[in-house]
């Protein structure tokens, strides 16, 4: 029982274990490769859909890093290899519907196989459109920048909101850390929040169960919590892009994926801090303007998240509160791992600010500390009182 606890995350692919939450687990992902020099391996990787095109997808910046070695090593193993590019310029790419199309579009009806290479919006596009199409795909991962990688959500914008409608899981992860140590230090950055983000989202699974019944596996719970604590022992190294802690962050990202494919759902991962980072990123792109990545603004949002459990801890089912730390531990743990810590420091706004602390409950259809502030009509003067205390 609970056997995924003794393993690796490279033993992790098509592991099968009863679970002491009295669920039977499946981890249908093939094939992870976490080590230097690990793009050497897509071939073989890939090798079972070797009789089949294989369409190549990367933008202009994961093309330089990744994209023109993995079209090589498959050209050269004798794969029929089909590119497409996404040529953004200083712009980020949108996950939305010409993105989305543009993909489709390119998928010939002899093809057999994609491959990502990227991160978030490579990852979560490629990902959205096989699962509907019923292909399988692998994923080069560029940066250790999200927790997407093996996880079976796809978040992306549709008439300008963002939703994650559920995916597949991929069939191979291929995450090369000679490649990850060359990402830009803002992706770096944003992973970093993103694995900060799930301090929240634990308290928040917590009192979701407690206080509105629902499910949790303590089991991925204990794998989140390892992955954490590895990370953040090494988070002094992030800023220098000390090796180890790049490799600790990237296995972090990785392994709270793998919880959420166990459960097939996010909440391992992702809370409340998650809403206000989705709403600040519609009212970004809604504006025409590039959002911040959207680890740093789960990265800021934590802390904040954190005040609401501070503020509500007179209400909290018992033991809840103790699974959040103080926003100043948080705020100083991000500090440590070169990542900015305030809503303040990223350009988000006190309007934008406050109306997200009000309005992020419907962001999803998820109980969280929001939706509770909410039910007990607090909402309003928590909101206030931390904006008073950022914004002054």
């Amino acid at each position: 029982m609970d056997e995924i606890l003794e393993m690796t995350i490279n033993e992790m692919p098509m592991a099968e274990f009863d679970c002491s939450c009295g669920r039977r687990h499946v981890f249908p992902v093939h094939d992870i490769s976490i080590r230097p020099g690990a793009i050497e391996d897509l071939p073989a990787m890939a090798e079972p859909f070797k009789g089949s095109k294989v369409l190549v997808v990367f933008d202009n910046n994961t093309y330089e890093v990744a994209g023109r070695r993995a079209v090589e090593l498959l050209r050269g193993a004798g794969f029929d290899v089909k590119e497409l590019l996404f040529d953004c310029g200083d712009d980020i790419l949108i996950p939305d519907e010409a993105t989305l199309g543009r993909i489709v579009q390119n998928q010939d009806l002899d093809c057999g196989l994609m491959v990502a290479v990227g991160s978030g919006v490579i990852n979560d596009s490629v990902k959205f459109v096989t699962s509907r199409t019923g292909l399988p795909y692998i994923v080069v991962g560029t940066a250790p920048s999200m927790d997407g990688y093996v996880a079976d959500g796809a978040p992306i914008f549709m008439q300008g909101r963002k939703y994650s409608p559920q995916a597949h899981l991929t069939y191979g992860l291929v995450g090369d850390t000679d490649v990850l140590a060359t990402a830009p230090q803002d992706l770096v950055q944003a992973g970093f929040g993103d694995v900060v983000g799930k301090i929240t989202a634990i308290a928040d699974w917590d009192l979701a169960v407690k206080a509105n019944g629902d499910y949790r596996c303590d089991t991925c719970v204990t794998l989140v919590r390892r992955a954490l604590d590895a990370c953040f022992e090494r988070a002094d190294g992030l800023p220098r892009r000390d090796p180890e802690a790049l490799g600790a962050l990237m296995e972090a990202l990785t392994m709270t994926g793998v919880a959420m494919a166990l459960v097939n759902i996010s909440r391992p991962a992702s809370g409340a801090e998650h809403m206000l980072s989705h709403y600040w990123e519609m009212d970004s792109i809604a504006r025409g303007e590039n959002p911040n990545h959207h680890g740093i603004q789960v990265g800021v949002a934590t802390p904040v998240i954190a005040r609401f459990f501070e503020l509500l801890a007179d209400e909290l089912p018992e033991g809840t509160g103790a699974l959040c730390p103080p926003h100043a531990e948080i705020e100083a743990l991000l500090r440590r791992g070169g990542a900015p810590a305030s809503p303040v420091e990223i350009g988000i706004g006190r309007d934008l600010f406050r109306s997200s602390l009000l309005e992020g409950h419907t962001v999803r259809p998820r109980y969280s500390i929001l939706r509770f502030a909410l039910e007990r009509g607090r909402l309003e003067e928590v909101a206030d009182a931390i904006t008073e205390e950022l914004y002054g």
